[in-house]
C-alpha cells in the first residue's frame, strides 16, 4: 500500500501489523484501535486522521505528516518519530516510552499525561505544547525548545533522570516537577515559573545563575516552593 491514496478511509480497529503504508495518503483517515504494530508509515500523510487508543507499537513514522491528528491515548512505545511534523497533534495520555522524537515538531500539540520515560526528544520543538503531568524520566532533551509555551506544560512532570543539557525553557512553567538526577548543563531557564525546594535532600549550593540563564523574579524564590532538584547535574 506503498504510496496510496487512503484518504478518509475507514480502518477502524483493523488488524494492520507491519502493513506498509509508506508515503500513502491518509488523510482524515480512521485507524481508531487498529493495530498497526511495526508498520512502515515513513513519509506518511496523517493530517487530522482518528488513531485514538491505535497500538503502533515499534511502528516507523519517520517524516510522517500528523498535522491537527489524534493520537489520544496511543501506544507508540519504541517507535520512529524522527522528524515527524505533529503540529496541534493530541497525544494526551499517549504511550512513547523509548520512542525517537529526535527534531520532530511538536509545536502547540497536547502531550498531557502522556508516557516518555526514555524517549528522545533531541532538537524537538515543544513551543507552545502542553506537558502538564507528563512522565519525562531518563528522556533525552537535549536542545529542545519550549519558548512561549502556555498551559502550564511541565507543571508537575516528571524529569526523573532526563538529559535536558541546553534546553531552552524560557517562559516554561514547571512549578512541581521532579528533577531528581536531571542533567542541567547549560539549560536555560530565564522566567521559568519554578521555585526549588531540596524536599529534606542535598541542593546543590553552587549552581551557576549565569551560565543557566536562570533569574527568578525574586531571589528569595530560589529556595523556595515544591521542586526537586536532588542529585541534579548543573556542569
Amino acid at each position: 500500500l506503498s504510496s496510496s491514496n487512503l484518504r478518509d478511509a475507514y480502518f477502524d480497529y483493523a488488524q494492520m501489523e507491519r502493513a506498509v503504508l509508506e508515503n500513502a495518503n491518509l488523510l482524515g483517515a480512521n485507524l481508531g484501535g487498529a493495530n498497526l504494530e511495526g508498520a512502515n508509515l515513513e513519509g506518511a500523510n496523517l493530517e487530522g486522521a482518528e488513531l485514538h487508543s491505535a497500538n503502533l507499537t515499534g511502528a516507523n513514522l519517520k517524516g510522517a505528516y500528523l498535522k491537527n491528528t489524534n493520537l489520544n491515548e496511543v501506544t507508540l512505545e519504541g517507535a520512529n518519530l524522527e522528524g515527524a511534523y505533529l503540529e496541534g497533534a493530541n497525544l494526551s495520555f499517549a504511550n512513547l516510552s523509548f520512542a525517537n522524537l529526535e527534531g520532530a515538531n511538536l509545536e502547540f500539540s497536547c502531550i498531557k499525561g502522556a508516557n516518555l520515560s526514555n524517549a528522545n526528544l533531541e532538537g524537538a520543538n515543544l513551543e507552545v505544547a502542553n506537558l502538564k503531568g507528563t512522565n519525562l524520566s531518563n528522556a533525552n532533551l537535549k536542545f529542545i525548545s519550549t519558548i512561549n509555551s502556555y498551559g502550564n506544560p511541565f507543571r508537575r512532570a516528571d524529569f526523573t533522570g532526563a538529559n535536558l543539557s541546553n534546553a531552552k525553557l524560557e517562559g516554561s512553567d514547571i512549578k512541581g516537577a521532579y528533577l531528581e538526577d536531571a542533567i542541567l548543563k547549560g539549560t536555560i531557564l530565564e522566567g521559568v515559573n519554578f521555585k526549588i525546594l531540596s524536599k529534606n535532600k542535598s541542593i546543590n549550593p553552587n549552581i551557576n545563575m549565569k551560565e543557566h540563564k536562570f533569574k527568578p523574579s525574586n531571589p528569595l524564590d530560589a529556595f523556595e516552593g515544591d521542586i526537586d532538584l536532588f542529585n541534579a547535574h548543573y556542569d
